[in-house]
């Protein structure tokens, strides 16, 4: 999917928001806008500003100054609205009801809503239904929370850390119906520590870093934006690692017994010096960074800016 900003109006919009806490910033003005059918990805170290942006969105928060607008209205008034479904990370749930009743209450409680049995199945917890909530593993619990999140026809759906402490299967199924979700015309906004899940499910992928959108783009174009490519190759006999390391254009180097692991910002450069060692590279790879590879060496970049 391009990234080219759509003619529709943005379901989710940041217009020079900034917040603080005390002397520390945790959103800088933040301007960024969404449109209806995106999956987006939230990425940033810890302390970027990701939660803060989420509270912002949803409306827990009010910024400092900017001001943050949701289909049209105020966070609020679009949660109230029922246009917006929500599943935080350690969000509570009611102790003492059952899996079943609780989900019927948040779809009683929705201005748009869905089935219970409906819900209950997409969020694959139905066979659990008659389980107290206390009673739940860290993966159904979030499971659960993902059907509250979804128990209505809301048009942007929010997911902080969504798949924390469910098993492979589990996570598979999840994004299956999310990808769903978005096919159907909602805006699905997730923010992850799992950057494989950014790289295969997003559309598009928002980098933070001390409350500022440090990159915004394809997974692809995130990874191009790194500048660097990963070089891979075998050595016999004994290795001059000092040489290795005065390569031109390394940002990092690794030797592991007879492998050698480089990335480069010039790979070509780089391995045409490796020739110029006299040395004879055996099973020679040149590759793109993955997503991860690419999220260090951006944020890396931006933190040495500021030291």
């Amino acid at each position: 999917m391009t990234t080219t900003a759509p003619t529709t109006a943005p379901v989710v919009g940041f217009d020079q928001v900034s917040k603080s806490y005390g002397e520390v910033r945790a959103v800088d003005g933040l301007t960024l806008a969404l449109h209806p059918g995106e999956t987006v990805a939230l990425l940033g170290p810890n302390g970027a500003g990701k939660s803060t942006t989420l509270d912002l969105l949803l409306g827990l928060r009010q910024p400092d100054s900017g001001t943050v607008r949701v289909l049209g209205a105020s966070p609020r008034e679009a949660i109230v609205a029922g246009r917006v479904g929500a599943m935080l990370q350690s969000g509570g749930l009611m102790d003492e009801v059952t899996v079943g009743e609780l989900v019927g209450l948040a779809c009683s409680l929705h201005p748009r809503p869905y089935q219970p049995s409906d819900v209950l199945a997409r969020a694959g917890v139905a066979q659990i239904a008659g389980r107290k909530v206390d009673k739940l593993s860290g993966g159904q619990a979030q499971r659960v929370r993902f059907a509250l999140a979804t128990a209505g026809d809301s048009d942007l759906i929010v997911l902080d850390e969504p798949t924390t402490g469910m098993d492979v299967t589990t996570r598979q199924g999840f994004w299956a119906t999310m990808r769903e979700q978005a096919d159907q015309g909602r805006t699905v906004l997730f923010a992850t520590h799992y950057l494989e899940e950014a790289d295969a499910i997003a559309d598009r992928v928002l980098v933070l870093h001390r409350g500022r959108l440090l990159a915004d783009g394809t997974a692809a174009e995130i990874k191009a934006k790194a500048g660097a490519r990963r070089i891979s190759f075998d050595l016999e006999g004994e290795i001059d690692e000092a040489a290795l390391r005065a390569l031109p254009f390394l940002t990092t180097v690794d030797v592991s017994g007879q492998t050698v692991r480089i990335q480069s910002s010039d790979a070509d450069a780089t391995v045409h010096a490796v020739y110029g060692l006299g040395v004879y590279p055996r099973n020679l790879e040149v590759a793109g960074l993955g997503l991860e590879q690419a999220f260090v060496a951006i944020t890396a970049a931006e933190e040495a800016k500021t030291k």
